[in-house]
């Protein structure tokens, strides 16, 4: 044995190659501290024995190495900035200092090779990757850029262009597309894997493969002459602005950091890639998207645990209600793998969600992502019907019919008596009380919520909401098949609106008010879009939800919440529902929808929309609207924690991240408020509190920010 540490090891063959075995305790390889500290220790003992003629770097796990460990940043990013970057140069010197190992290496690459397991095989003179195999440096998705040397040896072995869009999208590549680009040198089977290393390298050992001239490559300047550069940096500078905006500074510094280093050697550029890292670490878009991962990783970790306590398993399914929501339900479970009834009482609306199951899967084929065997597969796993008998067999029932709670109950309980004893039960609804449609049935503990989000294929989020006699064994089975419809679940516990909308409808009311007091809404929704980063804006997402579902949910939110959520005199939204604009469904909302002369969607401010609101309109800065509309959603958001609607901050955070399309930059409602300050915050809603109890904040929250206390602790 040349060397043993915790994470990695190195055992000298008989024929003189070093064998480096990366097999963490844990359940994958990561480069933490340690294991970046035990990687400088393993090659101070590589370069000491002079019996090494070549070194094969592989993996025990099923994945090469995932990347660096992610729980470290926080701590190491609250640093001062000399002392992050004194640890990230150390690091990369570490990676140098194993592409100076005096022999040929190569690396044997099986499932994920991210991040710092990226650049683990870029320090290597050779690659070779099974077909498990997934290559990427995808930092930029954390508001990061690679740290170890990606941005100096990737575009020294792919070309600037293709490095460029590697780093800059953070798309990790199949072992054909990486092979293609030059990042590997050969794809085998993962049976062959460790031979086609070893045959590889041992050809690097007798000269037939030329690794220096490799090696050198990657510590000499970029082979870009002064048009090629300027084309290649100047293209992608426009393509990241064009695709990433202003908001994500990550993408901009890869491409400023690797147009500067082009003309460096190692050194230089490594040098430079150091700063670019340390100034990202130190930004609240790299805080927050950091703050995501760490929130997905919970809220996946919760779900996978309550999933393995299920007892119940989930093989057959139906679906009552056939309308775009029901079939987009309907398509997902199918899609899955899971036989799926689709029942409704009309013909015509059972042909509709079956032509939305064939709409998603044909626009699917026309990008390529399915294919004919699974179009066919999934339509046969959806079988309409018009009786209830159909769905006899049925292990669990989503009831998607129209948002009325009398019409539900009613459908619930005919429901009950046409499934089997155990079968489970779940109601679709986005508003309307669990424990209310509970009580419509004989047996309420294998009831509860499953909220999908429009359109059903795209939204990760599904809300699952627990009733008062919900049973443990129902929830952990509704999360078990979430899992399994390929979505985040989140439990939450029962209330008006539940969680997301319940905090979206204080929202509506804010940009209500502001319409009201001027604002245009044109402008709001520019405001909210550019600024502050939401994918529509109050107004154009009105359209798209239907000015009479949201009418509707204001009554419901009014009725539930009338401390807070009593509707608005003269409410914009109201009063466009009543002159019959309901948003996109009919053409004519807030704005007017057409189809332009190239076939293409399009949306004017419509005039009869301004004649509705009828107000004069006056001027508002930016930084008031975002206030007006944010913080009482932020408000909401405090209560439903403190009263234990939602477990976490974490997880109320991913739920408007999949549910609503919180901008990602700002991590969510919780970080978002933290990033800006508590006590900030507070002093924020003070300035605004006359405006209604939507605008007060909780006396919780006043001591959080007084004692300095943090949501994320």
């Amino acid at each position: 044995m040349i060397y043993q540490g915790n994470s990695l090891s190195a055992s000298l063959l008989d024929d003189g190659i070093a064998e480096v075995v990366f097999d963490a305790a844990g359940s994958v390889n990561k480069f933490d501290q340690q294991t970046v500290s035990e990687l400088n220790e393993l090659c101070a003992a590589l370069e000491s024995n002079a019996g090494i003629k070549g070194a094969v770097v592989r993996s025990n796990k099923g994945a090469f190495i995932v990347g660096a460990d992610i729980t470290e940043f926080n701590g190491l990013f609250a640093l001062p900035e000399q002392e992050i970057l004194s640890w990230v140069a150390k690091t990369s010197q570490v990676f140098d200092r194993f592409e100076d190992l005096p022999f040929p290496t190569i690396a044997a690459v099986n499932g994920f090779a991210l991040g710092g397991g990226c650049e683990m095989t870029l320090a290597c003179d050779f690659r070779v990757a099974d077909n498990t195999a997934r290559i990427g440096l995808p930092e930029v998705k954390l508001g990061l850029m690679p740290g170890f040397g990606g941005t100096v040896r990737l575009p020294r072995i792919i070309g600037a262009d293709n490095a460029l869009e590697w780093m800059t999208s953070g798309r990790d590549k199949k072992p054909e597309q990486a092979l293609a680009d030059g990042a590997i040198d050969a794809v085998v089977g993962a049976d062959k894997l460790r031979d086609a290393a070893m045959s590889m390298l041992k050809q690097a050992i007798e000269g037939r493969l030329d690794w220096q001239t490799r090696r050198q490559q990657k510590k000499s300047p970029l082979s870009l002459n002064a048009n090629e550069s300027m084309m290649s940096f100047a293209t992608a500078k426009a393509m990241v602005t064009a695709v990433a905006g202003r908001h994500y500074p990550a993408p901009h510094m890869v491409v400023d950091t690797l147009a500067k280093a082009a003309g460096m050697d190692r050194e230089g550029a490594l040098k430079l890639e150091n700063e670019g890292f340390v100034a990202l670490a130190k930004t609240d878009a790299a805080t927050a998207q950091i703050g995501i991962f760490m929130a997905d990783q919970l809220v996946k970790s919760k779900g996978k645990k309550q999933a393995k306590s299920a007892s119940k398993d989930i093989k057959q399914a139906a679906v009552l209600g056939a309308g775009i929501m029901g079939g987009g339900i309907a398509y997902q479970s199918a899609v899955k793998g899971t036989p799926t009834v689709m029942k409704d009482i009309r013909q015509d609306a059972l042909q509709l969600g079956l032509n939305e199951a064939a709409k998603i899967l044909g626009k699917g084929m026309e990008r390529g992502k399915v294919d004919g065997k699974t179009m066919a597969a999934t339509l046969n796993n959806i079988v309409p019907s018009l009786e209830y008998s159909a769905i006899k067999d049925a292990d669990i029932v989503i009831e998607a019919v129209v948002e009325n709670p009398k019409v539900k109950a009613a459908v619930l309980k005919e429901t009950e008596q046409a499934v089997s004893a155990d079968a489970i039960i779940c109601s679709n609804t986005s508003t309307i009380s669990i424990n209310s449609l509970a009580a419509s049935l004989d047996k309420p503990e294998r009831f509860c919520g499953m909220h999908f989000f429009n359109p059903v294929h795209k939204m990760p989020l599904v809300e699952i909401i627990r009733g008062e006699k919900t049973s443990d064994e129902t929830i952990a089975a509704v999360v078990a098949f979430s899992l399994k419809m390929g979505k985040t679940p989140i439990v939450v516990n029962d209330c008006p609106g539940f969680l997301v909308n319940r905090v979206l409808f204080p929202y509506f009311a804010g940009f209500s008010q502001l319409l009201l007091d001027g604002a245009d809404f044109v402008a709001v929704d520019k405001v909210m879009e550019k600024i502050f980063g939401w994918p529509m804006g109050p107004a154009y997402l009105l359209d798209v939800v239907g000015m009479d579902t949201a009418d509707h949910a204001a009554g419901v939110m009014a009725e539930g919440i009338p401390e807070r959520m009593q509707r608005i005199g003269n409410d914009p939204i109201q009063s466009l529902y009543q002159a019959g604009r309901l948003g996109q469904k009919n053409g004519k909302g807030f704005y007017d929808f057409a189809v332009d002369k190239r076939g293409k969607p399009s949306k004017t401010a419509a005039e009869e929309a301004y004649k509705l609101i009828n107000i004069e309109h006056r001027e508002f800065d930016a930084e008031e609207v975002m206030a007006r509309l944010m913080i009482p959603m932020a408000n909401e958001a405090v209560r439903c924690l403190e009263e234990g609607i939602v477990a976490s901050a974490a997880e109320a955070d991913m739920a408007l991240l999949y549910g609503l399309g919180f901008p990602p930059f700002r991590g969510g409602i919780f970080r978002y408020m933290e990033s800006m300050g508590l006590a900030n915050f507070v002093a924020l809603a003070d300035k605004y509190a006359a405006l209604g109890p939507i605008y007060q904040i909780t006396d919780g929250l006043r001591e959080m920010a007084a004692s300095g206390k943090s949501y994320f602790a």
